[in-house]
């Protein structure tokens, strides 16, 4: 009986993503320690240029008066965040795909 349990929504929604992944030939691989080394460390670094640029953006703000100003400031900040979040994801998944080292 113990085959006869209950499933939560998560467990039958993953062997739902699992039965169509199979039927669309997608392959999942594990990641090797190299690669969550190195996803990590991406994952670091990049944290760590955000947090500066937060920083950079919150000690310009209070000095920006102007409305248009603060706008032009706060456009900035977030192309520039945008930026980073979009390289940071494209380095995680070449690291993702790759085998060697970043």
């Amino acid at each position: 009986m113990a085959g006869d349990r209950l499933k939560s929504s998560f467990e039958l929604a993953m062997e739902r993503f699992r039965t169509r992944d199979a039927a669309e030939g997608v392959e999942h691989k594990p990641l090797s320690d190299a690669q969550k080394e190195a996803i990590a460390e991406i994952r670091r670094v990049y944290e760590a240029k955000i947090a500066e640029l937060e920083i950079l953006h919150r000690s310009k703000t209070p000095a920006a008066i102007d409305p248009g100003e603060r706008d032009v400031l706060e456009d900035g900040y977030r192309r520039e965040r945008d930026r980073l979040l979009a390289e940071r994801d494209a380095r995680i998944e070449r690291a993702r795909s790759a085998s060697v080292d970043l």
